[in-house]
């Protein structure tokens, strides 16, 4: 649970919430709770976990230089502009109460006219605000500076202002108010990992809007442009102490290596090395001693660390299901084909079932386990689904089968690769047959995939499914 100071405490009673004052008083307080909260989080008001501040309510004597005092006006751009402060004496500066002198680390944000703009104050010399600016300064190092000033962003806040405010001309954050503020308060780490989430969320819209794509196309096109960022190592940050590609490929390289020795795998006549030469272009190394550049065929620059292969090089068995047309029967052993992965998950209800020895024959051949990625070949083509439970099933040819070998590249990492823009292109120039045009697996074994670090790879799959959380409830709540 989160440890804070508090002053009031709001407690849930017979699945009702009160809050007990310092008098000693008790008051249900149902009505003012917005929603439910999550296991090990609590409702609190704004003033029993911070110092409400704010500025000089006289206006200074102004000097050639000294003392930096900002107001308002500094703060309407978003963060602190430093740029172009009036200034007051030292010793007028010493005269200022306390809650005219913010410090590093404190919440900053507009009292008057522009209301908000929250910025963490990240200046260690002194400097005083005027009373059209105010500050929150915690009581505890368990609330995370950044997690209150997502609060001060959310519609919880501003709907609080708002019922305040009450259409008064004159709009001001009145800090006899504002300190009855509800705020909802996650343990420490679960901060951590919102404030992480919403910063990610954030440069994501903010890429977004760069594109100039309108606001009423951005669902539509929102799970795409989050595959290309991720693919692209631009949706979460890198890491420069994480363990390079580079190292993780040749781990890849060792186990096949052991895998072939053991007489589970074949060797690949064709196995594939891609490497960054002295001029800056790629080149990829064949079994045979060939080697060509490939500049030409990859669609994007790679951040430090990351690294080109094939999916051949990176996961063993690529194969797909029996080519015959199975004699089904009412029950025994799960058969799946593409329409069973149409919506990116595996349907588990509307399967078909094959006996015993049909299954015995074709398990010899090919036997899912879960962890594998299953991609569709042709119908859905393109289309990709995790296998998420210990079944023992087969599959018809419409389907491929894919391991990560050793799991050393994740097969969500692999999942998210499969559903760019730039893999799905592939895929689709890929396509070969007339009629209905089927992706054989010579093409997915061609498959270009950016690996990044093995870590890196845990952060964009986790970001990629946040967001995409994040954007089904927003499409929720428009519908």
């Amino acid at each position: 649970m989160t440890h804070l100071i508090i002053k009031n405490t709001i407690f849930i009673y017979d699945n009702l919430h009160y809050e007990q004052f310092q008098d000693g008083t008790v008051k249900c307080i149902e009505d003012e709770i917005p929603f439910e909260l999550p296991d090990g989080w609590e409702w609190t008001r704004i003033q029993n976990i911070t110092q409400i501040c704010l500025g000089l309510t006289h206006t200074p004597k102004y000097v050639e230089s000294g003392i930096p005092f900002y107001s308002v006006k500094d703060i309407s751009s978003g963060g602190l502009d430093t740029t172009n402060p009036k200034y007051i004496s030292v010793a007028e500066f010493e005269k200022f109460p306390d809650g005219a002198k913010p410090q590093y680390g404190d919440i900053l944000f507009g009292r008057v006219g522009t209301l908000g703009k929250p910025t963490i104050v990240n200046i260690n010399s002194p400097f005083g605000i005027f009373v059209s600016l105010g500050f929150f300064r915690k009581y505890s190092h368990e609330i995370t500076s950044k997690f209150l000033v997502h609060w001060m962003n959310s519609s919880l806040f501003w709907d609080q202002v708002n019922m305040n405010v009450k259409g008064a001309v004159l709009t001001n954050l009145n800090t006899s108010w504002l300190s009855k503020f509800l705020i909802p308060i996650p343990p420490s780490k679960e901060q951590a990992r919102i404030v992480a989430q919403c910063e990610i969320t954030i440069r994501y819209i903010e890429k977004i809007e760069n594109t100039g794509i309108e606001v009423s196309n951005l669902i539509t096109t929102a799970k795409s442009k989050i595959l290309d960022l991720a693919i692209r190592g631009k949706l979460v940050p890198q890491d420069p102490t994480d363990e390079p590609a580079s190292m993780l490929l040749e781990r890849i390289r060792e186990e096949k290596e052991e895998l072939i020795k053991q007489g589970k795998i074949k060797r690949d006549k064709k196995k594939s090395v891609i490497f960054k030469g002295e001029d800056n272009s790629y080149y990829e190394k064949i079994s045979a001693g060939e080697v060509k550049c490939i500049d030409d065929e990859l669609p994007f620059e790679l951040p430090k660390d990351w690294e080109w292969a094939r999916l051949k090089s990176i996961c063993e068995p690529i194969s797909d299901g029996t080519h015959q047309t199975p004699k089904y029967t009412e029950d025994g052993y799960i058969f799946l084909s593409s329409r069973n992965v149409t919506s990116g998950y595996i349907d588990w209800q509307n399967v078909m079932y094959i006996p015993e020895s049909l299954h015995n024959e074709l398990y010899k051949r090919i036997s899912p386990q879960k962890g594998d990625i299953l991609l569709a070949k042709n119908g859905t083509t393109g289309v990709a689904a995790l296998v998420d439970r210990d079944y023992i099933f087969d599959i018809y040819v419409t389907l491929a089968l894919i391991r990560t070998i050793g799991y050393q590249i994740h097969p969500r990492y692999i999942l998210c690769v499969f559903a760019s823009n730039t893999t799905q292109c592939y895929f689709r120039k890929s396509l070969k047959g007339i009629g209905v045009p089927n992706l054989h697996l010579e093409q997915i074994r061609e498959t270009l995939v950016p690996v990044p670090p093995k870590k890196e790879q845990v952060k964009i799959y986790e970001a990629v499914e946040n967001l995409n959380r994040f954007i089904e409830m927003i499409e929720a709540s428009l519908n």
